[in-house]
């Protein structure tokens, strides 16, 4: 299975996008900034898929979409996935805590493996683990950093934090 990767600049740095023919499978925040874009322009599965999640990416930080409608390719445990597609449920502008989506999933006593795949979604933004916060009301974690998933929030009309 081929995979292509593309690098785009947003408000909240770097965002490296990963496609294969089936669907995106990886969306990664860093804080440096790309200095050109690399083409995605062409005929072939892969690049219409990154050209539609960095139109719907653009869009989202402009505050034009709430929701995602990429096709996804995701590489975890059935355990993992059970936990992604709930963190797609989560409305735009709500938080929820990792109880409960480990409730969602029938799994209350998962709250730490729910962390733990939370933590390891291959697709932030667009499965919107920065959505999910502490069982107290703290910010919880984030892979792409707290400031990022911050800004997420702050985009999303979330200003407790």
């Amino acid at each position: 299975m081929s995979v292509i990767e593309y690098a785009m600049s947003s408000p909240v740095g770097t965002i490296h996008l990963q496609a294969t023919e089936k669907g995106l499978r990886g969306v990664n925040v860093c804080q440096e900034t790309v200095t050109s874009e690399n083409s995605i322009s062409g005929p072939s599965p892969q690049k219409e898929i990154l050209k539609s999640a960095s139109d719907q990416l653009k869009q989202y930080f402009k505050g034009e979409r709430q929701d995602f409608d990429i096709p996804l390719d995701l590489d975890g445990t059935d355990f993992q996935k059970r936990v992604w597609k709930e963190l797609s449920r989560i409305p735009f502008g709500k938080t929820v805590s990792y109880a409960d989506i480990a409730k969602k999933i029938r799994n209350p006593k998962a709250v730490r493996a729910v962390g733990n795949a939370n933590g390891k979604n291959p697709v932030c933004i667009v499965v919107p683990c920065h959505r999910v916060i502490a069982s107290d009301g703290g910010i919880g974690g984030y892979s792409g950093g707290l400031p990022v998933k911050r800004s997420l929030l702050k985009l999303e009309g979330v200003s407790a934090f």
